[in-house]
C-alpha cells in the first residue's frame, strides 16, 4: 500500500513543478502504509489512507481544524495526535492549486 501513495504523492508533486518553487533537497521516501515528503531530511508532508497532511504553523494548523478543512493528524485510529500537522481526508478531489500553497507552506515551515 505505501508504493501507492510514494506514486501519488510523487506524481502531484510533478504536477504542481513543486521541485521548481523551493529551495532545498525534496525526497519522497515511504512509511507504514503511506508516503512522504522530506525536505533537507525533515518530513513536511504525509500522505497515507487517512489523507494528505502538511506540517505547518500552529495557529495555522488550528484555524485549518477549527474551521472544519482540515483534521487532526492521527496514524492510527487509536493513536496521539501528530502536532504541527493539518490532514486533508479527500486530497485527490480538491483543486492541484489549493495543494500547491500548502506545499510550498509546509517546504518553508520545515
Amino acid at each position: 500500500m505505501a508504493k501507492l501513495y510514494f506514486e501519488k504523492l510523487s506524481k502531484l508533486l510533478t504536477e504542481l513543478d513543486i521541485e521548481n518553487k523551493v529551495d532545498g533537497e525534496l525526497e519522497i521516501k515511504h512509511f507504514f502504509s503511506g508516503a512522504a515528503l522530506y525536505v533537507n531530511g525533515k518530513i513536511c508532508v504525509s500522505w497515507s489512507p487517512g489523507g494528505l497532511a502538511f506540517k505547518l504553523a500552529k495557529l495555522e494548523v488550528n484555524n485549518l481544524i477549527e474551521s472544519g478543512e482540515a483534521k487532526p493528524l492521527k496514524y492510527f485510529d487509536k493513536g496521539r495526535v501528530k502536532e504541527g500537522y493539518a490532514m486533508f481526508e479527500s486530497p485527490e478531489s480538491a483543486n492541484n492549486s489549493q495543494w500547491k500553497t500548502f506545499f510550498i507552506k509546509a517546504i518553508n515551515y520545515c
